[in-house]
């Protein structure tokens, strides 16, 4: 019997696991729910490499792919290769023209080599970098969240990140963006969906706002 039900894979955001999700529930008698995970790439990968290779998880045609933050960078190159029903970003950017001026600035200075990644067993450092806020009473929440500690993974996506400039926007993707994003802040992001008081945890802390959208989002 032919499969009726929309397939949605999630891409976590940098050093995140895909628990990011656990509040994120779809009907499901629409939709099955799939989580991808960031492996540590291998020396001198590519992004463009590491989409192919995480292509070879997406098990269904005619998927949906969501991205966070720098895995919406991530399912953009994706779709470069593999064809989807329909990607998705959220806090996260469409072109090198939306990075905020420190990270265009880091660009064409190499400073970010400079940034004490070696100290990503730092917490409250590594969630700075990962989700542009201070841990404060939430270090155990992060502590959770972010789990992929490998010091070249972390200078890798630091470095993509800065220097990531596609050939092309996707035709139809959707940017879901929180107006107070501390990261991508939204004064330079162009055509998205706005989440109100949002911030760059929202796909945490605002599921809701998710799980009564995404399913009209996904048929439009």
């Amino acid at each position: 019997m032919r499969d009726s039900k929309i397939h949605i894979y999630f891409m976590p955001g940098m050093a995140a696991n895909p628990s990011i999700f656990r509040y994120i529930i779809l009907p499901e008698d629409k939709f099955v729910q799939h989580l991808l995970e960031w492996f540590v790439p291998d020396k001198n990968m590519s992004l463009e490499a590491y989409a192919k290779k995480m292509n070879e998880n997406i098990h269904h045609e005619n998927a949906v792919l969501i991205g966070v933050s720098f895995g919406g960078m991530l399912v953009q190159e994706m779709a470069r290769f593999k064809s989807f029903r329909k990607v998705i970003i959220v806090s996260s950017v469409k072109d090198s023209s939306e990075l905020p001026r420190r990270m265009i600035f880091a660009k064409y200075t190499h400073v970010h080599r400079l940034l004490p990644t070696g100290l990503v067993n730092n917490m409250e450092l590594l969630a700075k970098y990962a989700f542009g806020e201070t841990v404060n009473k939430r270090l155990a929440l992060y502590e959770e969240y972010l789990s992929i500690r490998d010091k070249y993974y972390i200078d890798w996506s630091i470095d993509q990140i800065v220097n990531w400039k596609p050939k092309k926007v996707i035709p139809g993707l959707v940017h879901i963006h929180g107006e107070k994003d501390a990261v991508f802040p939204i004064g330079k992001i162009k055509e998205c969906i706005t989440v109100k008081n949002g911030t760059h945890t929202m796909i945490i802390h605002r599921a809701r706002w998710f799980n009564e959208h995404l399913p009209t989002i996904i048929l439009q």
